[in-house]
C-alpha cells in the first residue's frame, strides 16, 4: 500500500510558497529552518526561487518533520501546541463512529478541545453539509485554514474509503499567490476574502459508514500526515481527469485539443469553457504535467539531461533548458545540482 501511496505522490509537485509557509512559525520562533530542509531533502537554495518546485514527497516529509521539531502537529499556528501524537489520538477516536456524521463531530470536539484559537462546527441545512471554522479577530493566513480543514476533510475521507467530494471552499483570508495548489487541494470553486471560512459537501455524505479498522489505521498513520497532502485531493476536476488521461500514453502521443474532446466524448467548445471555470488551459495541463515530470527524474533518477529532455517529447536537450528555466527559475542542471548539494 505504501508502494502504490508514494507512486501517486510522484505524479505531483508542491509550490515552494508552500514550503515557505510551512516554515513560517519555525523562522518567527528562530528555528534553524535550513537544516529541516536538508532532512527533507530539499536544498534551502530553492527558497530564493519563486518558481520553484519541491516533490510531494518531499513536502510530505518536510511536514513530518516540522511536528516532530516543534512537538506541533499544527505547526506553531495556535496558542497552544498540538501535541504529535494527538493525530493519532484523533484518528483512533473517530475509527469507532458508526458514520461518517459523527465521525466528523468526533474529530472537531477532538480539535476543539486541543486547540484554542480555532475550532470548527458541523451543520446541516437544504441537502448541504457545512463545516464552518469558528475564530474572532483579524482572517489568518491560508496556511492555517488550510491545515485544519486538511485534517478534518483528510481523516473523514479516509474513514469512508473514498475523498469526500466537496462542493464548494470559502476562505476569509485574501487569495494567495499560489492558490491553484490550494484549489487542487479543495476544489475548483474556491472563493477568498469571505465572510466565513468553510467547506461544504453532500449532505447525504454523513450517512456514510466508517469502513476503516485497527489494522488500517496502522497503515494510515505512518503515512501521515503527508498523505493527507495529495491523496485526498481533487481527483474530481476536469484538470485532473486530462492529467490521468494523459498518463496513460506516451509524450509523444498527446492528442491535440480536439482529439481529447472526442477521446473524452465532450465538445471541444464544452471542455474549453469549463477548463476556463477551473482557471485551466489545455496547454497549461500539458506543461505542468511536464514539468512535474522533469522535477521528478531530475530529484529521483541519474538519467542524463539528455534522455529526460526526450522521454519528456522535447526536441532537443535546449528546449528542455528553456521551458524548465521558465517553469522553475533554474536550469534542469542547475536543479539538479542544488539537490545534489544535499547528498
Amino acid at each position: 500500500m505504501l508502494d502504490g501511496f508514494m507512486e501517486e505522490w510522484e505524479k505531483g509537485t508542491i509550490s515552494i510558497a508552500l514550503v515557505d509557509e510551512a516554515l513560517k512559525s519555525m523562522r518567527e520562533r528562530g528555528m534553524d529552518t535550513d537544516a529541516l530542509l536538508i532532512q527533507a531533502g530539499i536544498s534551502p537554495r530553492l527558497m530564493t526561487a519563486p518558481q520553484a518546485r519541491v516533490s510531494a514527497a518531499n513536502y510530505g516529509r518536510l511536514w513530518y518533520l516540522i511536528a516532530h521539531a516543534m512537538d506541533d502537529e499544527f505547526f506553531g499556528m495556535d496558542a497552544h501546541p498540538m501535541r504529535v501524537g494527538s493525530f493519532n489520538l484523533l484518528c483512533r477516536g473517530a475509527l469507532h463512529s458508526t458514520n461518517l456524521g459523527k465521525a466528523l463531530e468526533r474529530v472537531l470536539d477532538f480539535l476543539r478541545l486541543v486547540l484554542d484559537d480555532i475550532s470548527a462546527t458541523l451543520s446541516q441545512q437544504d441537502g448541504l453539509a457545512r463545516i464552518t471554522i469558528n475564530e474572532t479577530g483579524a482572517p489568518r493566513r491560508m496556511f492555517t485554514y488550510a491545515t485544519f480543514l486538511m485534517l478534518v476533510h483528510g481523516v473523514g475521507s479516509w474513514l469512508i474509503g473514498r475523498r469526500i467530494q466537496l462542493l464548494s471552499a470559502d476562505f476569509r483570508c485574501t487569495e494567495p499567490q499560489p492558490s491553484l495548489d490550494y484549489k487542487i487541494r479543495f476544489c475548483d470553486q474556491a472563493r477568498f476574502g469571505q465572510d466565513h471560512t468553510s467547506i461544504t459537501f453532500d449532505a447525504a455524505s454523513l450517512a456514510l459508514p466508517i469502513v476503516q479498522t485497527q489494522r488500517s489505521l496502522q497503515t494510515f498513520l505512518r503515512e501521515a500526515p503527508g498523505n493527507l497532502l495529495v491523496k485526498y485531493s481533487n481527483h474530481d476536476s476536469l484538470a485532473a481527469t486530462i492529467r490521468r488521461h494523459l498518463r496513460q500514453v506516451p509524450l509523444t502521443e498527446w492528442s491535440d485539443f480536439d482529439s481529447l474532446s472526442r477521446e473524452l466524448q465532450t465538445p471541444a467548445s464544452t471542455l474549453r469553457r469549463k477548463l476556463s471555470q477551473e482557471g485551466q488551459s489545455y496547454q497549461a495541463i500539458k506543461d505542468n504535467l511536464r514539468r512535474d515530470l522533469a522535477i521528478n527524474y531530475l530529484s529521483g533518477s541519474s538519467r542524463s539531461i539528455e534522455d529526460i529532455a526526450i522521454s519528456l517529447g522535447f526536441a532537443d536537450p535546449s528546449a528542455f533548458h528553456r521551458a524548465f528555466k521558465k517553469w522553475t527559475g533554474n536550469s534542469p542542471g542547475e536543479h539538479r545540482r542544488t539537490l545534489s548539494a544535499l547528498e
